[in-house]
């Protein structure tokens, strides 16, 4: 008797959308480095220049997947960004969800740093923070610098965070730090700043930003009595 004709799975439709996810995923496992359009393709089951009608280059795709990571980080943060919040509390209620958000991905940071956004997803919460800057006093330029600068920290420190690794998932840490206390036995300033630059990474991050929403409130708003 003859048998059925055993049938494949049906691939999934190749879209940007399908591609860009595909990336975000394979991301965690090969790194910038190793993501290569050939072994997304390998990925996806298909020819690597079947990518090429969706994305011109590996510098394209970069761009479509940072977009999407700030599609999934504003449909979460939406909630949090909420109008009665001053603005120094909207700034680090955003720059804690962006650093959280970019620690989700193998080199989040660089991957989201310096790209061209394929839409304008990024719109309508920049005119949120901005706006809420506006209302605690911030004149329209002041804003932007504002916002500029705290979030050019928070992707500066999540660069230098996730480059020292460890790497997602992964157990231990990457300086050995008596080693480096060792080498550095004849500056000792520098070898005492090993712990506080290189472990928790947590309190590091908002000691930093603590400090860069002092200097925005001292030197970035207008002076109390151009504001009357």
């Amino acid at each position: 008797m003859a048998t059925e004709r055993e049938v494949k799975p049906a691939r999934p439709r190749l879209d940007r959308a399908t591609v860009a996810d595909t990336a975000l995923r394979l991301l965690g496992e090969v790194g910038l480095e190793g993501l290569t359009l050939r072994a997304i393709a390998k990925e996806l089951d298909v020819k690597a220049p079947a990518l090429y009608w969706h994305f011109k280059d590996k510098r394209a795709l970069l761009d479509e997947m940072a977009t999407e990571m700030l599609r999934r980080m504003t449909a979460e943060l939406d909630a949090a960004l909420s109008p009665s919040r001053d603005w120094r509390e909207a700034l680090e209620v955003a720059m804690r969800g962006l650093r959280d958000h970019l620690l989700r991905y193998r080199d989040g940071a660089k991957v989201y740093s310096g790209t061209h956004f394929t839409d304008m997803s990024y719109a309508a919460p920049m005119e949120a923070h901005l706006r809420s800057l506006v209302a605690g006093g911030f004149t329209a330029a002041g804003a932007a610098r504002a916002w500029f600068t705290a979030y050019s920290y928070t992707i500066g420190y999540v660069i230098e965070e996730q480059s020292m690794g460890p790497l997602p998932g992964s157990d231990g840490e990457v300086y050995d730090l008596e080693a480096r206390a060792a080498r550095l036995a004849d500056y000792p300033l520098t070898a005492e700043a090993g712990p506080e630059m290189f472990r928790d990474q947590d309190s590091g991050f908002e000691a930093g930003l603590t400090a860069v929403l002092a200097g925005i409130a001292t030197t970035l708003p207008p002076p109390a009595k151009q504001r009357r």
